[in-house]
């Protein structure tokens, strides 16, 4: 059963003349534990069908499935939950709260949350972080960032990470493991992961590819 599903999503902005169709007509299924990559050039729709998906926008038409319930049939105050609880969201430049140390990150989360969070000691030890928690964002390398971003992600225990380019400010070599680590992720924490990615080498460890071209979101592995 899928954990999330599309049905015939748009994205829509200004009108008349002005009118850009940023999506069009989009189906979209994501299974648990699936990791999608989404490729596609620069423009071509990518972030917004994202961002579509975390539920940080409203679709124009179409219908949003989490769990089987339209959630766009929720109050404002339900959806900011949701997205709170059952998404987790990685962008390029790690998204970490720069005056936080590592450690102070998680314990933000802690005074948020009332949801079970993952072990943290099982997040701290598979990411390799151990060294780390001690120390400010821009102490650590950029892979470091990056992983600290995954750990902070999984940490109130998501059911769907979100990753926007997490690979963009490393080289292939830390960025092969990072998607080895978001593939990790799906197989010992049973979580989703959909990634956007404009590099290609990293696609070995996917479960499936889909290519956005002017909005249009194709399956093409």
């Amino acid at each position: 059963m899928s954990i999330i599903e599309l049905k015939g999503v748009t994205k829509e902005y200004g009108q008349g003349h002005t009118l850009v169709q940023a999506l069009k007509p989009t189906d979209f299924q994501l299974e648990a534990g699936q990791f999608v990559a989404i490729i596609g050039p620069s423009g071509s729709g990518k972030t917004t069908f994202l961002t579509l998906l975390g539920h940080l926008q409203t679709p124009s038409k179409g219908q949003i499935l989490l769990h089987g319930k339209d959630t766009f049939q929720l109050k404002e105050k339900e959806r900011a939950a949701l997205r709170f609880n059952d998404f987790g969201f990685i962008l390029q430049a790690s998204n970490l709260i720069p005056f936080l140390k590592i450690e102070d990150q998680f314990q933000l989360i802690d005074r948020l949350s009332k949801k079970e969070r993952t072990e943290l000691d099982s997040l701290i030890e598979l990411l390799d972080l151990k060294g780390t928690l001690k120390q400010y964002p821009k102490e650590l390398s950029g892979g470091e960032r990056q992983r600290a971003a995954i750990a902070r992600a999984l940490y109130n225990s998501p059911d769907i990470i979100l990753a926007d380019e997490p690979t963009a400010s490393l080289d292939t070599e830390r960025a092969k493991r990072v998607v080895h680590l978001l593939k990790e992720v799906t197989q010992k924490f049973h979580k989703s992961v959909v990634m956007i990615t404009h590099d290609t080498r990293l696609l070995d460890e996917v479960d499936k590819v889909y290519e956005m071209q002017d909005g249009v979101l194709t399956q093409v592995r």
